[in-house]
């Protein structure tokens, strides 16, 4: 059975599989369709022609047309914010929301947290794999792909057309320019301009990161070349 709460609106031609819910005051535009137990979150707003995975669950967000996410995404989490108070560590509330853009693809079991303060926000036709993480308060572009495992701490801010290799790990507050090329399992700690290819860790220029490597294992080699009797 699904479960429609008061106050809820959809569309024509919106498609409930067994067991989701739609919470108070959320809207669904027609031709969505709501896999089983999934959940949309009181004041959810989730366009037209989206595919909602069975067990994702969405709150805090503004959805739009065409998008698509996989089973089991959480979008709308609190974000990780945590302080020193009378009594130990507590939590900070997180206030803002996620945004998803149009034609955006969010893949099976990754989760997108909403804003601390400001929305965190997912640009028109970007691609993200399965099991990524998008932390508090990021701004991901236009038309950018996020390959599996990759993880974007808080605050960082994409330009448009980004690429990340898998297992890739971004800092807090970094910028990364539009067309920038993040190589699987690097650890970027610093802004990365427009346009260029960065590798490693820490990251840095490709060429560089090569270059470096290279010379790390030719060391290497003659160190134990050397040491044989």
């Amino acid at each position: 059975q699904t479960a429609i709460s008061e106050g809820a609106r959809l569309e024509p031609e919106v498609i409930l599989s067994p067991g989701a819910v739609v919470g108070q005051g959320a809207s669904i535009g027609s031709g969505t369709v709501v896999g089983a137990n999934a959940i949309i979150g009181p004041g959810v707003a989730v366009g037209r022609n989206c595919q909602i995975g069975p067990g994702a669950v969405v709150g805090f967000a503004l959805v739009g047309d065409r998008v698509r996410l996989d089973a089991n995404v959480v979008v709308g989490n609190a974000g990780f914010g945590a302080t020193l108070g009378p009594s130990g560590i507590i939590d900070i509330p997180q206030l803002g929301r996620v945004v998803i853009q149009d034609g955006v693809t969010v893949g099976a079991n990754a989760t997108v947290d909403r804003g601390a303060y400001d929305d965190t926000v997912i640009g028109e036709n970007t691609k993200i794999d399965n099991l990524v993480h998008i932390a508090h308060g990021v701004r991901i572009g236009r038309n950018c792909v996020i390959a599996a495992q990759t993880g974007l701490s808080g605050s960082v801010t994409v330009g448009d057309g980004v690429a990340f290799g898998g297992q890739a790990g971004i800092a807090d507050h970094i910028t990364i320019g539009s067309r920038a090329r993040i190589a699987g399992s690097a650890g970027v700690m610093k802004n990365i301009p427009d346009g260029e290819t960065w590798g490693g860790f820490p990251a840095r220029p490709i060429r560089r990161w090569l270059r470096e490597t290279a010379m790390l294992a030719q060391l290497a080699a003659g160190r134990e070349k050397g040491s044989k009797p």
